[in-house]
């Protein structure tokens, strides 16, 4: 896994300045006992792994639409506003505590954070906190933000939690396989942020390799997983007869597709528009047929995030691709919401009809009219297109 760092392409603001005053008032009278609505959300953290902290989230009283604090799902469906979403989980106490990751004997905190992982619908919790939570707000360009934190003394659900009857086959049967467990909870249709949630609470795989994962390590987990595992049946397809763009924009997250005939390779290039004053800067990662060897340090999860979007639309249409993925991180995305919305904007960018071309020269004169970075910036460094302009198909001699 790379290195923990800023993101340079996120403008940085004083956390404390992203809560909403409702959420600074309801965090600052917390006490330390209440009783709240789990969405239901639980995070593992990294630093000092394999003694890391992990807890439950949840805001300080009962809530009837607690799911929105949570799934990136059902942030973009409502179209939140990124206020929005900072406002709702700065209003939710991150009760935590040290945990053993390879404990085989998990204790009664871990248990009470499994039980609430596996819940299919927000869940009252009890919280017994040592001291009042710090009004504090850490976002990530992998997981959802986190605020808030207390160190938990002892938590205990108030009801019993709703749990999807597969999911709780699969927690209790030892015997499957992380890999299976999460794909078949995938093809089952589940919410890819409810499986990550599950694994990273140690609850999936053979008894003696369960455990505890850290958040940011299991959204990428479930993203390539699943991804690479449609992959297998994408390979198989004969490849796209013409040039396909596919375009959409969440938050200032503008994203553009562009698919031609090739057998599968994947790409995505990043840029972060409007910082006055500074060069533009790129990053990007790539794969051919033969796979990926190694993590993808440049662009990180979303680049399995946007794999995804991109082998589940193929998977519908029967073909495979070349894909060239852009994206512009623009001023508007002034603090990070995690890889979750990525992985949707780049969904629905897919459910819209392509627009068609006869060439990749035409495709990236059309997205230009979109892109405020000029095209030929992101094509100069586009390994893909290198490889399209330089390599000579068999087919050519026959």
């Amino acid at each position: 896994m790379v290195p923990a760092q800023r993101d340079p392409r996120l403008i940085e603001r004083d956390a404390k300045l992203l809560f909403s005053q409702s959420a600074k008032v309801e965090i600052e009278r917390a006490g330390l006992n209440f009783t709240g609505s789990s969405p239901p959300e639980v995070f593992v953290g990294r630093f000092n792994y394999p003694r890391v902290f992990a807890g439950i989230l949840a805001p300080t009283a009962h809530e009837e639409r607690a799911n929105m604090l949570s799934a990136p799902e059902e942030w973009f469906s409502r179209r939140l506003s990124i206020d929005r979403i900072l406002g709702e989980r700065g209003r939710m106490v991150y009760g935590r505590f040290v945990s053993e990751v390879k404990s085989q004997a998990p204790s009664r905190l871990t248990r009470v954070m499994q039980e609430v992982s596996m819940a299919s619908q927000q869940c009252d919790v009890e919280f017994f906190l040592k001291k009042k939570p710090r009004l504090q707000l850490e976002t990530s360009a992998l997981t959802n933000p986190v605020a808030n934190p207390a160190p938990l003394e002892r938590a205990r659900l108030a009801e019993n939690p709703k749990v999807e009857r597969r999911v709780e086959q699969l927690v209790a049967d030892e015997h499957v396989k992380a890999r299976d467990a999460v794909l078949e909870l995938y093809d089952r249709g589940f919410f890819v942020s409810q499986i990550m949630k599950v694994l990273s609470a140690g609850l999936l795989g053979i008894k003696k390799q369960r455990t505890l994962v850290p958040s940011r390590w299991s959204v990428t987990a479930v993203d390539d997983t699943v991804s690479k595992s449609v992959l297998e049946e994408i390979y198989h397809y004969p490849v796209v007869d013409q040039v396909l763009v596919f375009s959409d924009e969440y938050l200032g997250n503008h994203y553009e597709f562009i698919l031609f005939p090739q057998e599968w390779s994947f790409e995505v290039i990043e840029t972060k528009t409007g910082v006055a004053g500074l060069s533009l800067l790129f990053w990007r990662d790539y794969e051919n047929v033969q796979g990926r060897k190694g993590y993808a340090e440049s662009v990180t999860g979303a680049y399995y995030a946007n794999r995804l979007a991109v082998v589940e639309y193929l998977r519908k249409v029967k073909r495979q691709a070349g894909v060239l993925v852009l994206r512009e991180v623009r001023p508007e995305y002034y603090a990070p919401l995690g890889v979750g919305i990525l992985r949707e904007v780049s969904r629905n960018a897919f459910r819209k009809e392509p627009e068609v071309f006869e060439s990749v020269t035409d495709a990236l004169k059309h997205v230009q009219r979109r892109l405020k970075v000029p095209v030929a910036e992101f094509a100069s460094r586009s390994m893909l297109l290198r490889e399209r302009r330089t390599q000579t198909k068999l087919s050519k001699f026959f």
